[in-house]
């Protein structure tokens, strides 16, 4: 079981009453907002990776690692 922490944020009292009319269970729309941003943050950080990435291997001369490949083939 995954260990539980406490997270305080304040929110005005109206909205808090107005959300408990409802039914709106407030831990649950907390914990799934928060999923929701990491997820969002952790794909940006992997696109920046990936175009870092990109900067770095399209410097990359194909031919010659070809060659490279096919010369130590042959050499075995």
């Amino acid at each position: 079981m995954s260990r539980l922490v406490v997270v305080t944020g304040k929110v005005p009292k109206e909205l808090k009453e107005r959300a408990k009319k409802l039914g709106i269970n407030i831990n649950k729309v907390i914990r799934n907002a928060l999923e929701e941003a990491v997820r969002m943050r952790e794909e940006e950080l992997f696109k920046e990776s990936l175009d870092r990435c990109s900067d770095i291997l399209s410097k990359v001369d194909i031919n010659r690692v070809v060659r490279s490949i096919r010369e130590d083939r042959e050499s075995r």
